[in-house]
C-alpha cells in the first residue's frame, strides 16, 4: 500500500489527496478537517484503532490529518495516501507543545481526537494555547489503575489528568470497566465519559483471513497452534501462556506461536530455552495480517494481567476462532459476555489457562454469532466516533 507523505511543520502543506466533497450527511461547524494525535505509528492496539479511523473519515471525505509527536512506526507504510501524516518532530509528547499549539493555530480542524495518556494531556494544554475552537475528544486507552506501579514522570499523569482533563470536550473510554476506572481516578462525573467501540475488525476481514500462510505449522493435518498476539511487554503476561503451554504438550501434541514484538522478547526466549519448547514455541514477530493466522489457529490465548479493550480478543472472535482468554479487569468479560462466548480463567493461573486450552481444543465450541464482535467492525465504530466528534450532520 502507499504510504502518505509527511509533512513537518511549521510549512504545512494542504496538497494530500482528498475527496473533493463529504458526503451530505455530515458537515462539521469550522471546517471537513479531523485532527487524530498519537506518539508514532508503532505496531499496537491503540495506533491500530488511531489508524482504522483516520482510513474511515478519509473514506468519507473528510480531510484527515494524523499528527505524531514522531513520524515513525510500523504502520507508517499502513497510512493511505489520502490522510496527511504531520510529524511534530519531536522525542516525546512534552516536547511537542510549540509544535501542536503552531498546528491549531495554522490549521484549526474541527475535531481532533487524541490518544495516549502524555498526549492527552499535551493536547489539553496546546489548545489552551492556541486559543481555537477545536472540539477536543480523549481516547483512554489504558486504566490509570495499571500506573500504580509506574515510574518517572509516568507517577504524575494520574493527578495531572485530575486537574485537566476536565478541559476536554469528551473522553471516550473502550469498555465499561476503563470508563469507571477513569472516573475514580479523574473524579469526572461519570455521565462526562462514555464508552465507544473499537475499530479492529477491518471491512475486509474474511477476505485478509482467507489469505494463505506461508508457514508449515499451518498446514493441513498439522498438530493444533495455540496463538497468541500482542506486543511482547509485561502487561500481556506471555511467560504465563508459554508454561501452560508446556503442560498442555504434556496431554497432547500442540504448538505455540505468539505474534508480535517488544521489550520481553528476550525474557521470553530464554523461558522457552529454559523450557525445552525451542520445537515448539516460535515468536516470529509482527504480523501485518493476523487474521489469516488466527482463522486457523487451533485456540486464540489472551494471557494478560490487565487490558483496555483487547482488540485482538475481539478479532479472533470475528475470525471464528475458539477462544481462551484471562479474567484481567476491562475487556475480556465484557467481549466474551461474562464466557458465553469464550472461556475465562484467573489471571496468572498455569494451571486454569492450560486446562481451558485443552477443553477448548477438544470442544470448541460453535462459532460466535456477529454480534459479538460486529459493533466492533470498522464501519459501525467510525460513524459511532464521528457522533462523538459531532460531525455528523443529525440530532
Amino acid at each position: 500500500m502507499a504510504t502518505a507523505r509527511a509533512y513537518a511543520l511549521p510549512d504545512v502543506s494542504r496538497s494530500a489527496t482528498v475527496r473533493s466533497k463529504p458526503p451530505s450527511s455530515y458537515g462539521l461547524l469550522e471546517s471537513r478537517r479531523i485532527a487524530l494525535c498519537l506518539p508514532s505509528l508503532e505496531a499496537g492496539g491503540a495506533e491500530g484503532v488511531m489508524l482504522s479511523l483516520a482510513r474511515g473519515f478519509a473514506d468519507r471525505g473528510f480531510l484527515v490529518d494524523l499528527v505524531l509527536v514522531k513520524a515513525h512506526g510500523t504502520y507508517l507504510r499502513e497510512v493511505p495516501p489520502g490522510v496527511r501524516i504531520v510529524d511534530l518532530g519531536a522525542g516525546r509528547a512534552s516536547r511537542s507543545m510549540l509544535r501542536l499549539v503552531r498546528y491549531l493555530q495554522s490549521e484549526r480542524p474541527a475535531a481532533l481526537l487524541a490518544t495516549s495518556s502524555h498526549v492527552n494531556l499535551v493536547v489539553l494544554l496546546a489548545k489552551q494555547l492556541a486559543r481555537v475552537s477545536t472540539r477536543v475528544v480523549l481516547r483512554q486507552a489504558e486504566t490509570f489503575s495499571a500506573r500504580q506501579h509506574s515510574r518517572g514522570f509516568s507517577v504524575l499523569i494520574p493527578t495531572l489528568a485530575r486537574l485537566i482533563y476536565r478541559w476536554a470536550d469528551t473522553v471516550v473510554a473502550g469498555s465499561e470497566g476503563v470508563a469507571n476506572d477513569l472516573a475514580r481516578a479523574t473524579r469526572l462525573p461519570r455521565e462526562r465519559i462514555c464508552v465507544a467501540p473499537n475499530p479492529v475488525v477491518p471491512t475486509d476481514v474474511f477476505a485478509l483471513a482467507a489469505q494463505p500462510v506461508d508457514h508449515p505449522w499451518f498446514t493441513t493435518g498439522a498438530d493444533p497452534v495455540l496463538l497468541g498476539v500482542g506486543r511482547l511487554a509485561p502487561e500481556k503476561d506471555f511467560a504465563t501462556l508459554i508454561r501452560a503451554f508446556a503442560r498442555v504438550q504434556r496431554h497432547r501434541p500442540a504448538r505455540l506461536m505468539i505474534l508480535g514484538e517488544g521489550s520481553e522478547r528476550g525474557s521470553l526466549e530464554a523461558l522457552v530455552a529454559a523450557l525445552g519448547l525451542e520445537d515448539s514455541v516460535s515468536l516470529p514477530g509482527f504480523a501485518i495480517n493476523p487474521f489469516a493466522y488466527m482463522t486457523r489457529a487451533g485456540v486464540f490465548v489472551l494471557s494478560s494481567l490487565s487490558e483496555g479493550s483487547p482488540g485482538a480478543l475481539i478479532q479472533a472472535l470475528a475470525c471464528g476462532a475458539p477462544v481462551v482468554a484471562t479474567d484481567c479487569q476491562n475487556g475480556p468479560r465484557e467481549i466474551l459476555d461474562g464466557g458465553r462466548y469464550g472461556r475465562l480463567v484467573p489471571v496468572g493461573d498455569v494451571p486454569a489457562l492450560a486446562e481451558a486450552v485443552l477443553a477448548a481444543l477438544t470442544d470448541p465450541r460453535s462459532p460466535v454469532p456477529e454480534e459479538a464482535w460486529i459493533h466492533h467492525s470498522q464501519d459501525a465504530a467510525v460513524e459511532h466516533y464521528l457522533g462523538i466528534l459531532q460531525v455528523v450532520g443529525h440530532e
